[in-house]
């Protein structure tokens, strides 16, 4: 299983958001090159990206530090936040990037996200950003009107290569993924799943090794390495 450090970007920056919410931020370091570095010297596979700008309708703001982290690491990288078209799915793929995360674009039009999975396969995950029982987009502040269930049926039998489970309600808030949800969840698709939101300690990790579905892909972290609670050796060896 992996762990996948976060770095989400805003002007540029490194920061964390509470819940998702723009005005609820914290920097935490205004060099994301150097955090992408540190992320991959100490043996991070891969590095999960989110373009917050880009999410909330702002997509020319961090293309350059994306495109540089890119350029001068060899660390996987999957990003998402403000891919609005097939033409964005191109260009991040033509520029290396190694998978894309669709969650507004694959709600609102899923049948141009199964053609575009179909012309890049295993490329594709499909980000299930819920709230209780509601699936959020925009940045998450719209309901979509789905359920999670909804997009297990349009997406289970493509070519994607899975979905990234987040529980709005607990990200960046140190609180504990919820494990029961993970699980539940989990057994409904033979797609790969990526599990974050709300991840705090080591027991987390511990808990989450235990599950034996060979579908449970990897884990982000956020906040609970910004914060201190955990530390990134010790995290690969618990899930390695």
């Amino acid at each position: 299983m992996k762990f996948i450090p976060a770095i989400d970007l805003k002007d540029n920056k490194c920061v964390r958001l509470e819940k998702g919410r723009e005005e609820r931020l914290t920097i935490f370091n205004s060099n994301p090159l150097e955090q992408a570095k540190y992320f991959e010297d100490l043996g991070c596979e891969r590095l999960h990206i989110v373009d917050l700008d880009g999410a909330f309708g702002r997509p020319d703001v961090n293309k350059k530090t994306i495109l540089n982290i890119r350029k001068k690491t060899n660390i996987s990288i999957e990003l998402g936040g403000g891919i609005k078209n097939k033409e964005d799915v191109s260009f991040w793929i033509d520029s290396g990037i190694n998978f894309l995360i669709l969650g507004s674009l694959a709600i609102k039009n899923s049948g141009l996200v199964l053609e575009v999975a179909s012309s890049y396969p295993n490329k594709i995950y499909i980000a299930l950003d819920v709230m209780g029982e509601k699936i959020m987009i925009k940045g998450w502040v719209e309901d979509s009107n789905k359920k999670i269930e909804d997009v297990f049926r349009t997406f289970n039998n493509s070519h994607i290569r899975g979905f990234i489970l987040t529980d709005i309600s607990r990200d960046g808030m140190l609180q504990g993924l919820d494990q029961e949800l993970i699980k539940k969840q989990i057994l409904k698709t033979q797609k790969n799943i990526i599990v974050g939101g709300g991840l705090s300690d080591y027991e987390d990790l511990i808990n989450l090794k235990k599950n034996t579905n060979k579908n449970l892909e990897g884990v982000i972290a956020g906040k609970a390495f910004y914060s201190g609670n955990i530390e990134i050796k010790k995290s690969l060896e618990i899930l390695k």
